[in-house]
């Protein structure tokens, strides 16, 4: 009989403590080999994209890297009244080298974002710059007068660092004054936090249009027989099987002025021929196709939940002296919010990120964030204002998403 003291060892005389620690090496060696994929894969397709996004949002060098000398010079500027001699002549210098080396419109257009007529300043200069002689700033002033304003060199200094908050700024309504001082901008220009409240408030409604429409039919679905719940999950998951483009065209041709919601509501007098309601390119377009298309995703978690709820407990609850009604809202309806939870999120994040549908049926009127940040990654090419609206978008999610967390408990979710 082996004593408290002696090593237990394998049939091969290795301890066995040893050998124990290295099978479990091994096993998460293996894990971590089967995890591997999904964990490359997430920092690809996810973390990566985002970290590029977030960098993108402050990444400021067209100003740095295309004007050395006059970022140079700008530094021993004391920001009183206008820059010395040495400022215009190296500024004379990086727009004729820019202009010789084809950068410069990077300059301009960076600029342009910060002062009315930047990039109409910096091209036509650069081109002229080869061309001037000493007083650079005499001869600068007489080629644009632009040129004599104190506010262009302090944004050109303002702007010269490699990183900047101007982009957030300009998402948020707001701009640096020459002097750099945050102020709000005009109201003729403030749309962008408009935006963002109506994204949000378009979206909390569909998702509680989904909701009401897709509770009773997640109930239908789990309390039916078989053969009829089986019909109606055909006919929730069809609308996976058309394109989201002819859905969402489908619903031009029924809600237009004159549609097929109209003249029906013409035919049976309910309206007259010549008081159509406009029900497309607007907010109510928006509303009704992206909740047609999102009601998929509110029933089938509701219908996982409903699904697993033992039928004896309403009977439970009926034999006790219950109303129907009242067994309905007190016994079964809590025992569906895991389902309300998760189909609720489900529908919030995928309708505040969707800008195919309100780009198509919604006007001016019911556009989301996304079609503006779409507008300026595709048309404008303003990027860094795209990262920054997506930035703050990702923000606002991900305080809605602890919100819920504190209010209802993310443990409560159940998607199947």
């Amino acid at each position: 009989m082996a004593t408290t003291n002696e090593v237990l060892k394998t049939v091969d005389g290795e301890p066995l403590k040893v050998s124990l620690a290295r099978a479990q090496r091994r096993s998460r060696m293996r894990a971590v080999g089967l995890v591997a994929p999904l964990l490359l894969f997430l920092l690809i397709t996810f973390l990566f994209p985002i970290g590029e996004m977030l960098f993108r949002s402050v990444q400021n060098p067209e100003i740095n890297e295309n004007l050395p000398r006059t970022v140079a010079a700008l530094e021993e500027w004391d920001d009183q009244g206008l820059p010395p001699e040495e400022v215009y002549a190296a500024a004379a210098a990086d727009l004729a080298e820019g202009a010789k080396n084809r950068t410069i419109g990077r300059v301009g257009t960076r600029l342009n974002y910060e002062i009315s007529g930047g990039r109409s300043l910096i091209t036509r200069s650069a081109r002229r710059a080869a061309g001037w002689e000493p007083p650079y700033k005499e001869a600068m002033i007489d080629a644009d007068e632009d040129w004599g304003d104190p506010a262009v060199w302090l944004t050109i200094k303002r702007e010269s660092d490699p990183y900047t908050l101007s982009y957030y700024l300009d998402a948020l309504d707001m701009k640096y004054t020459p002097e750099g001082d945050i102020v709000e901008k005009a109201d003729y220009y403030q749309i962008h936090v408009d935006l963002f409240w109506k994204t949000i408030w378009m979206s909390i409604l569909i998702t509680f249009l989904t909701l009401l429409l897709g509770y009773p039919v997640a109930y239908l679905m789990a309390t039916l027989p078989l053969r009829y719940s089986n019909l109606l999950m055909i006919l929730v998951l069809l609308p996976f099987w058309t394109s989201l483009l002819v859905r969402t065209t489908t619903w031009i041709a029924i809600l237009q002025s004159q549609g097929v919601l109209n003249d029906l509501l013409v035919w049976v007098g309910v309206i007259g021929d010549d008081g159509r309601l406009q029900m497309i390119y607007n907010e109510i377009g928006t509303v009704v196709a992206m909740t047609h298309i999102l009601l998929p995703f509110m029933i089938l978690p509701l219908y996982s939940v409903m699904k697993t709820i033992p039928p004896s407990y309403m009977r439970a609850a009926r034999s006790l002296g219950a109303p129907p009604t009242k067994a309905y809202i007190r016994v079964y309806v809590p025992q569906t919010v895991p389902g309300i939870g998760a189909g609720g999120i489900l529908v919030f994040i995928l309708s505040i990120g969707y800008y195919i549908t309100p780009a198509l049926v919604g006007g001016e009127s019911g556009r989301f964030i996304t079609n503006f940040i779409a507008y300026h990654m595709q048309s404008s090419l303003n990027w860094g204002l795209a990262a920054a609206l997506g930035s703050i978008l990702l923000a606002l999610v991900l305080i809605l998403y602890w919100l819920y967390n504190k209010l209802i408990g993310i443990d409560s979710l159940k998607f199947s």
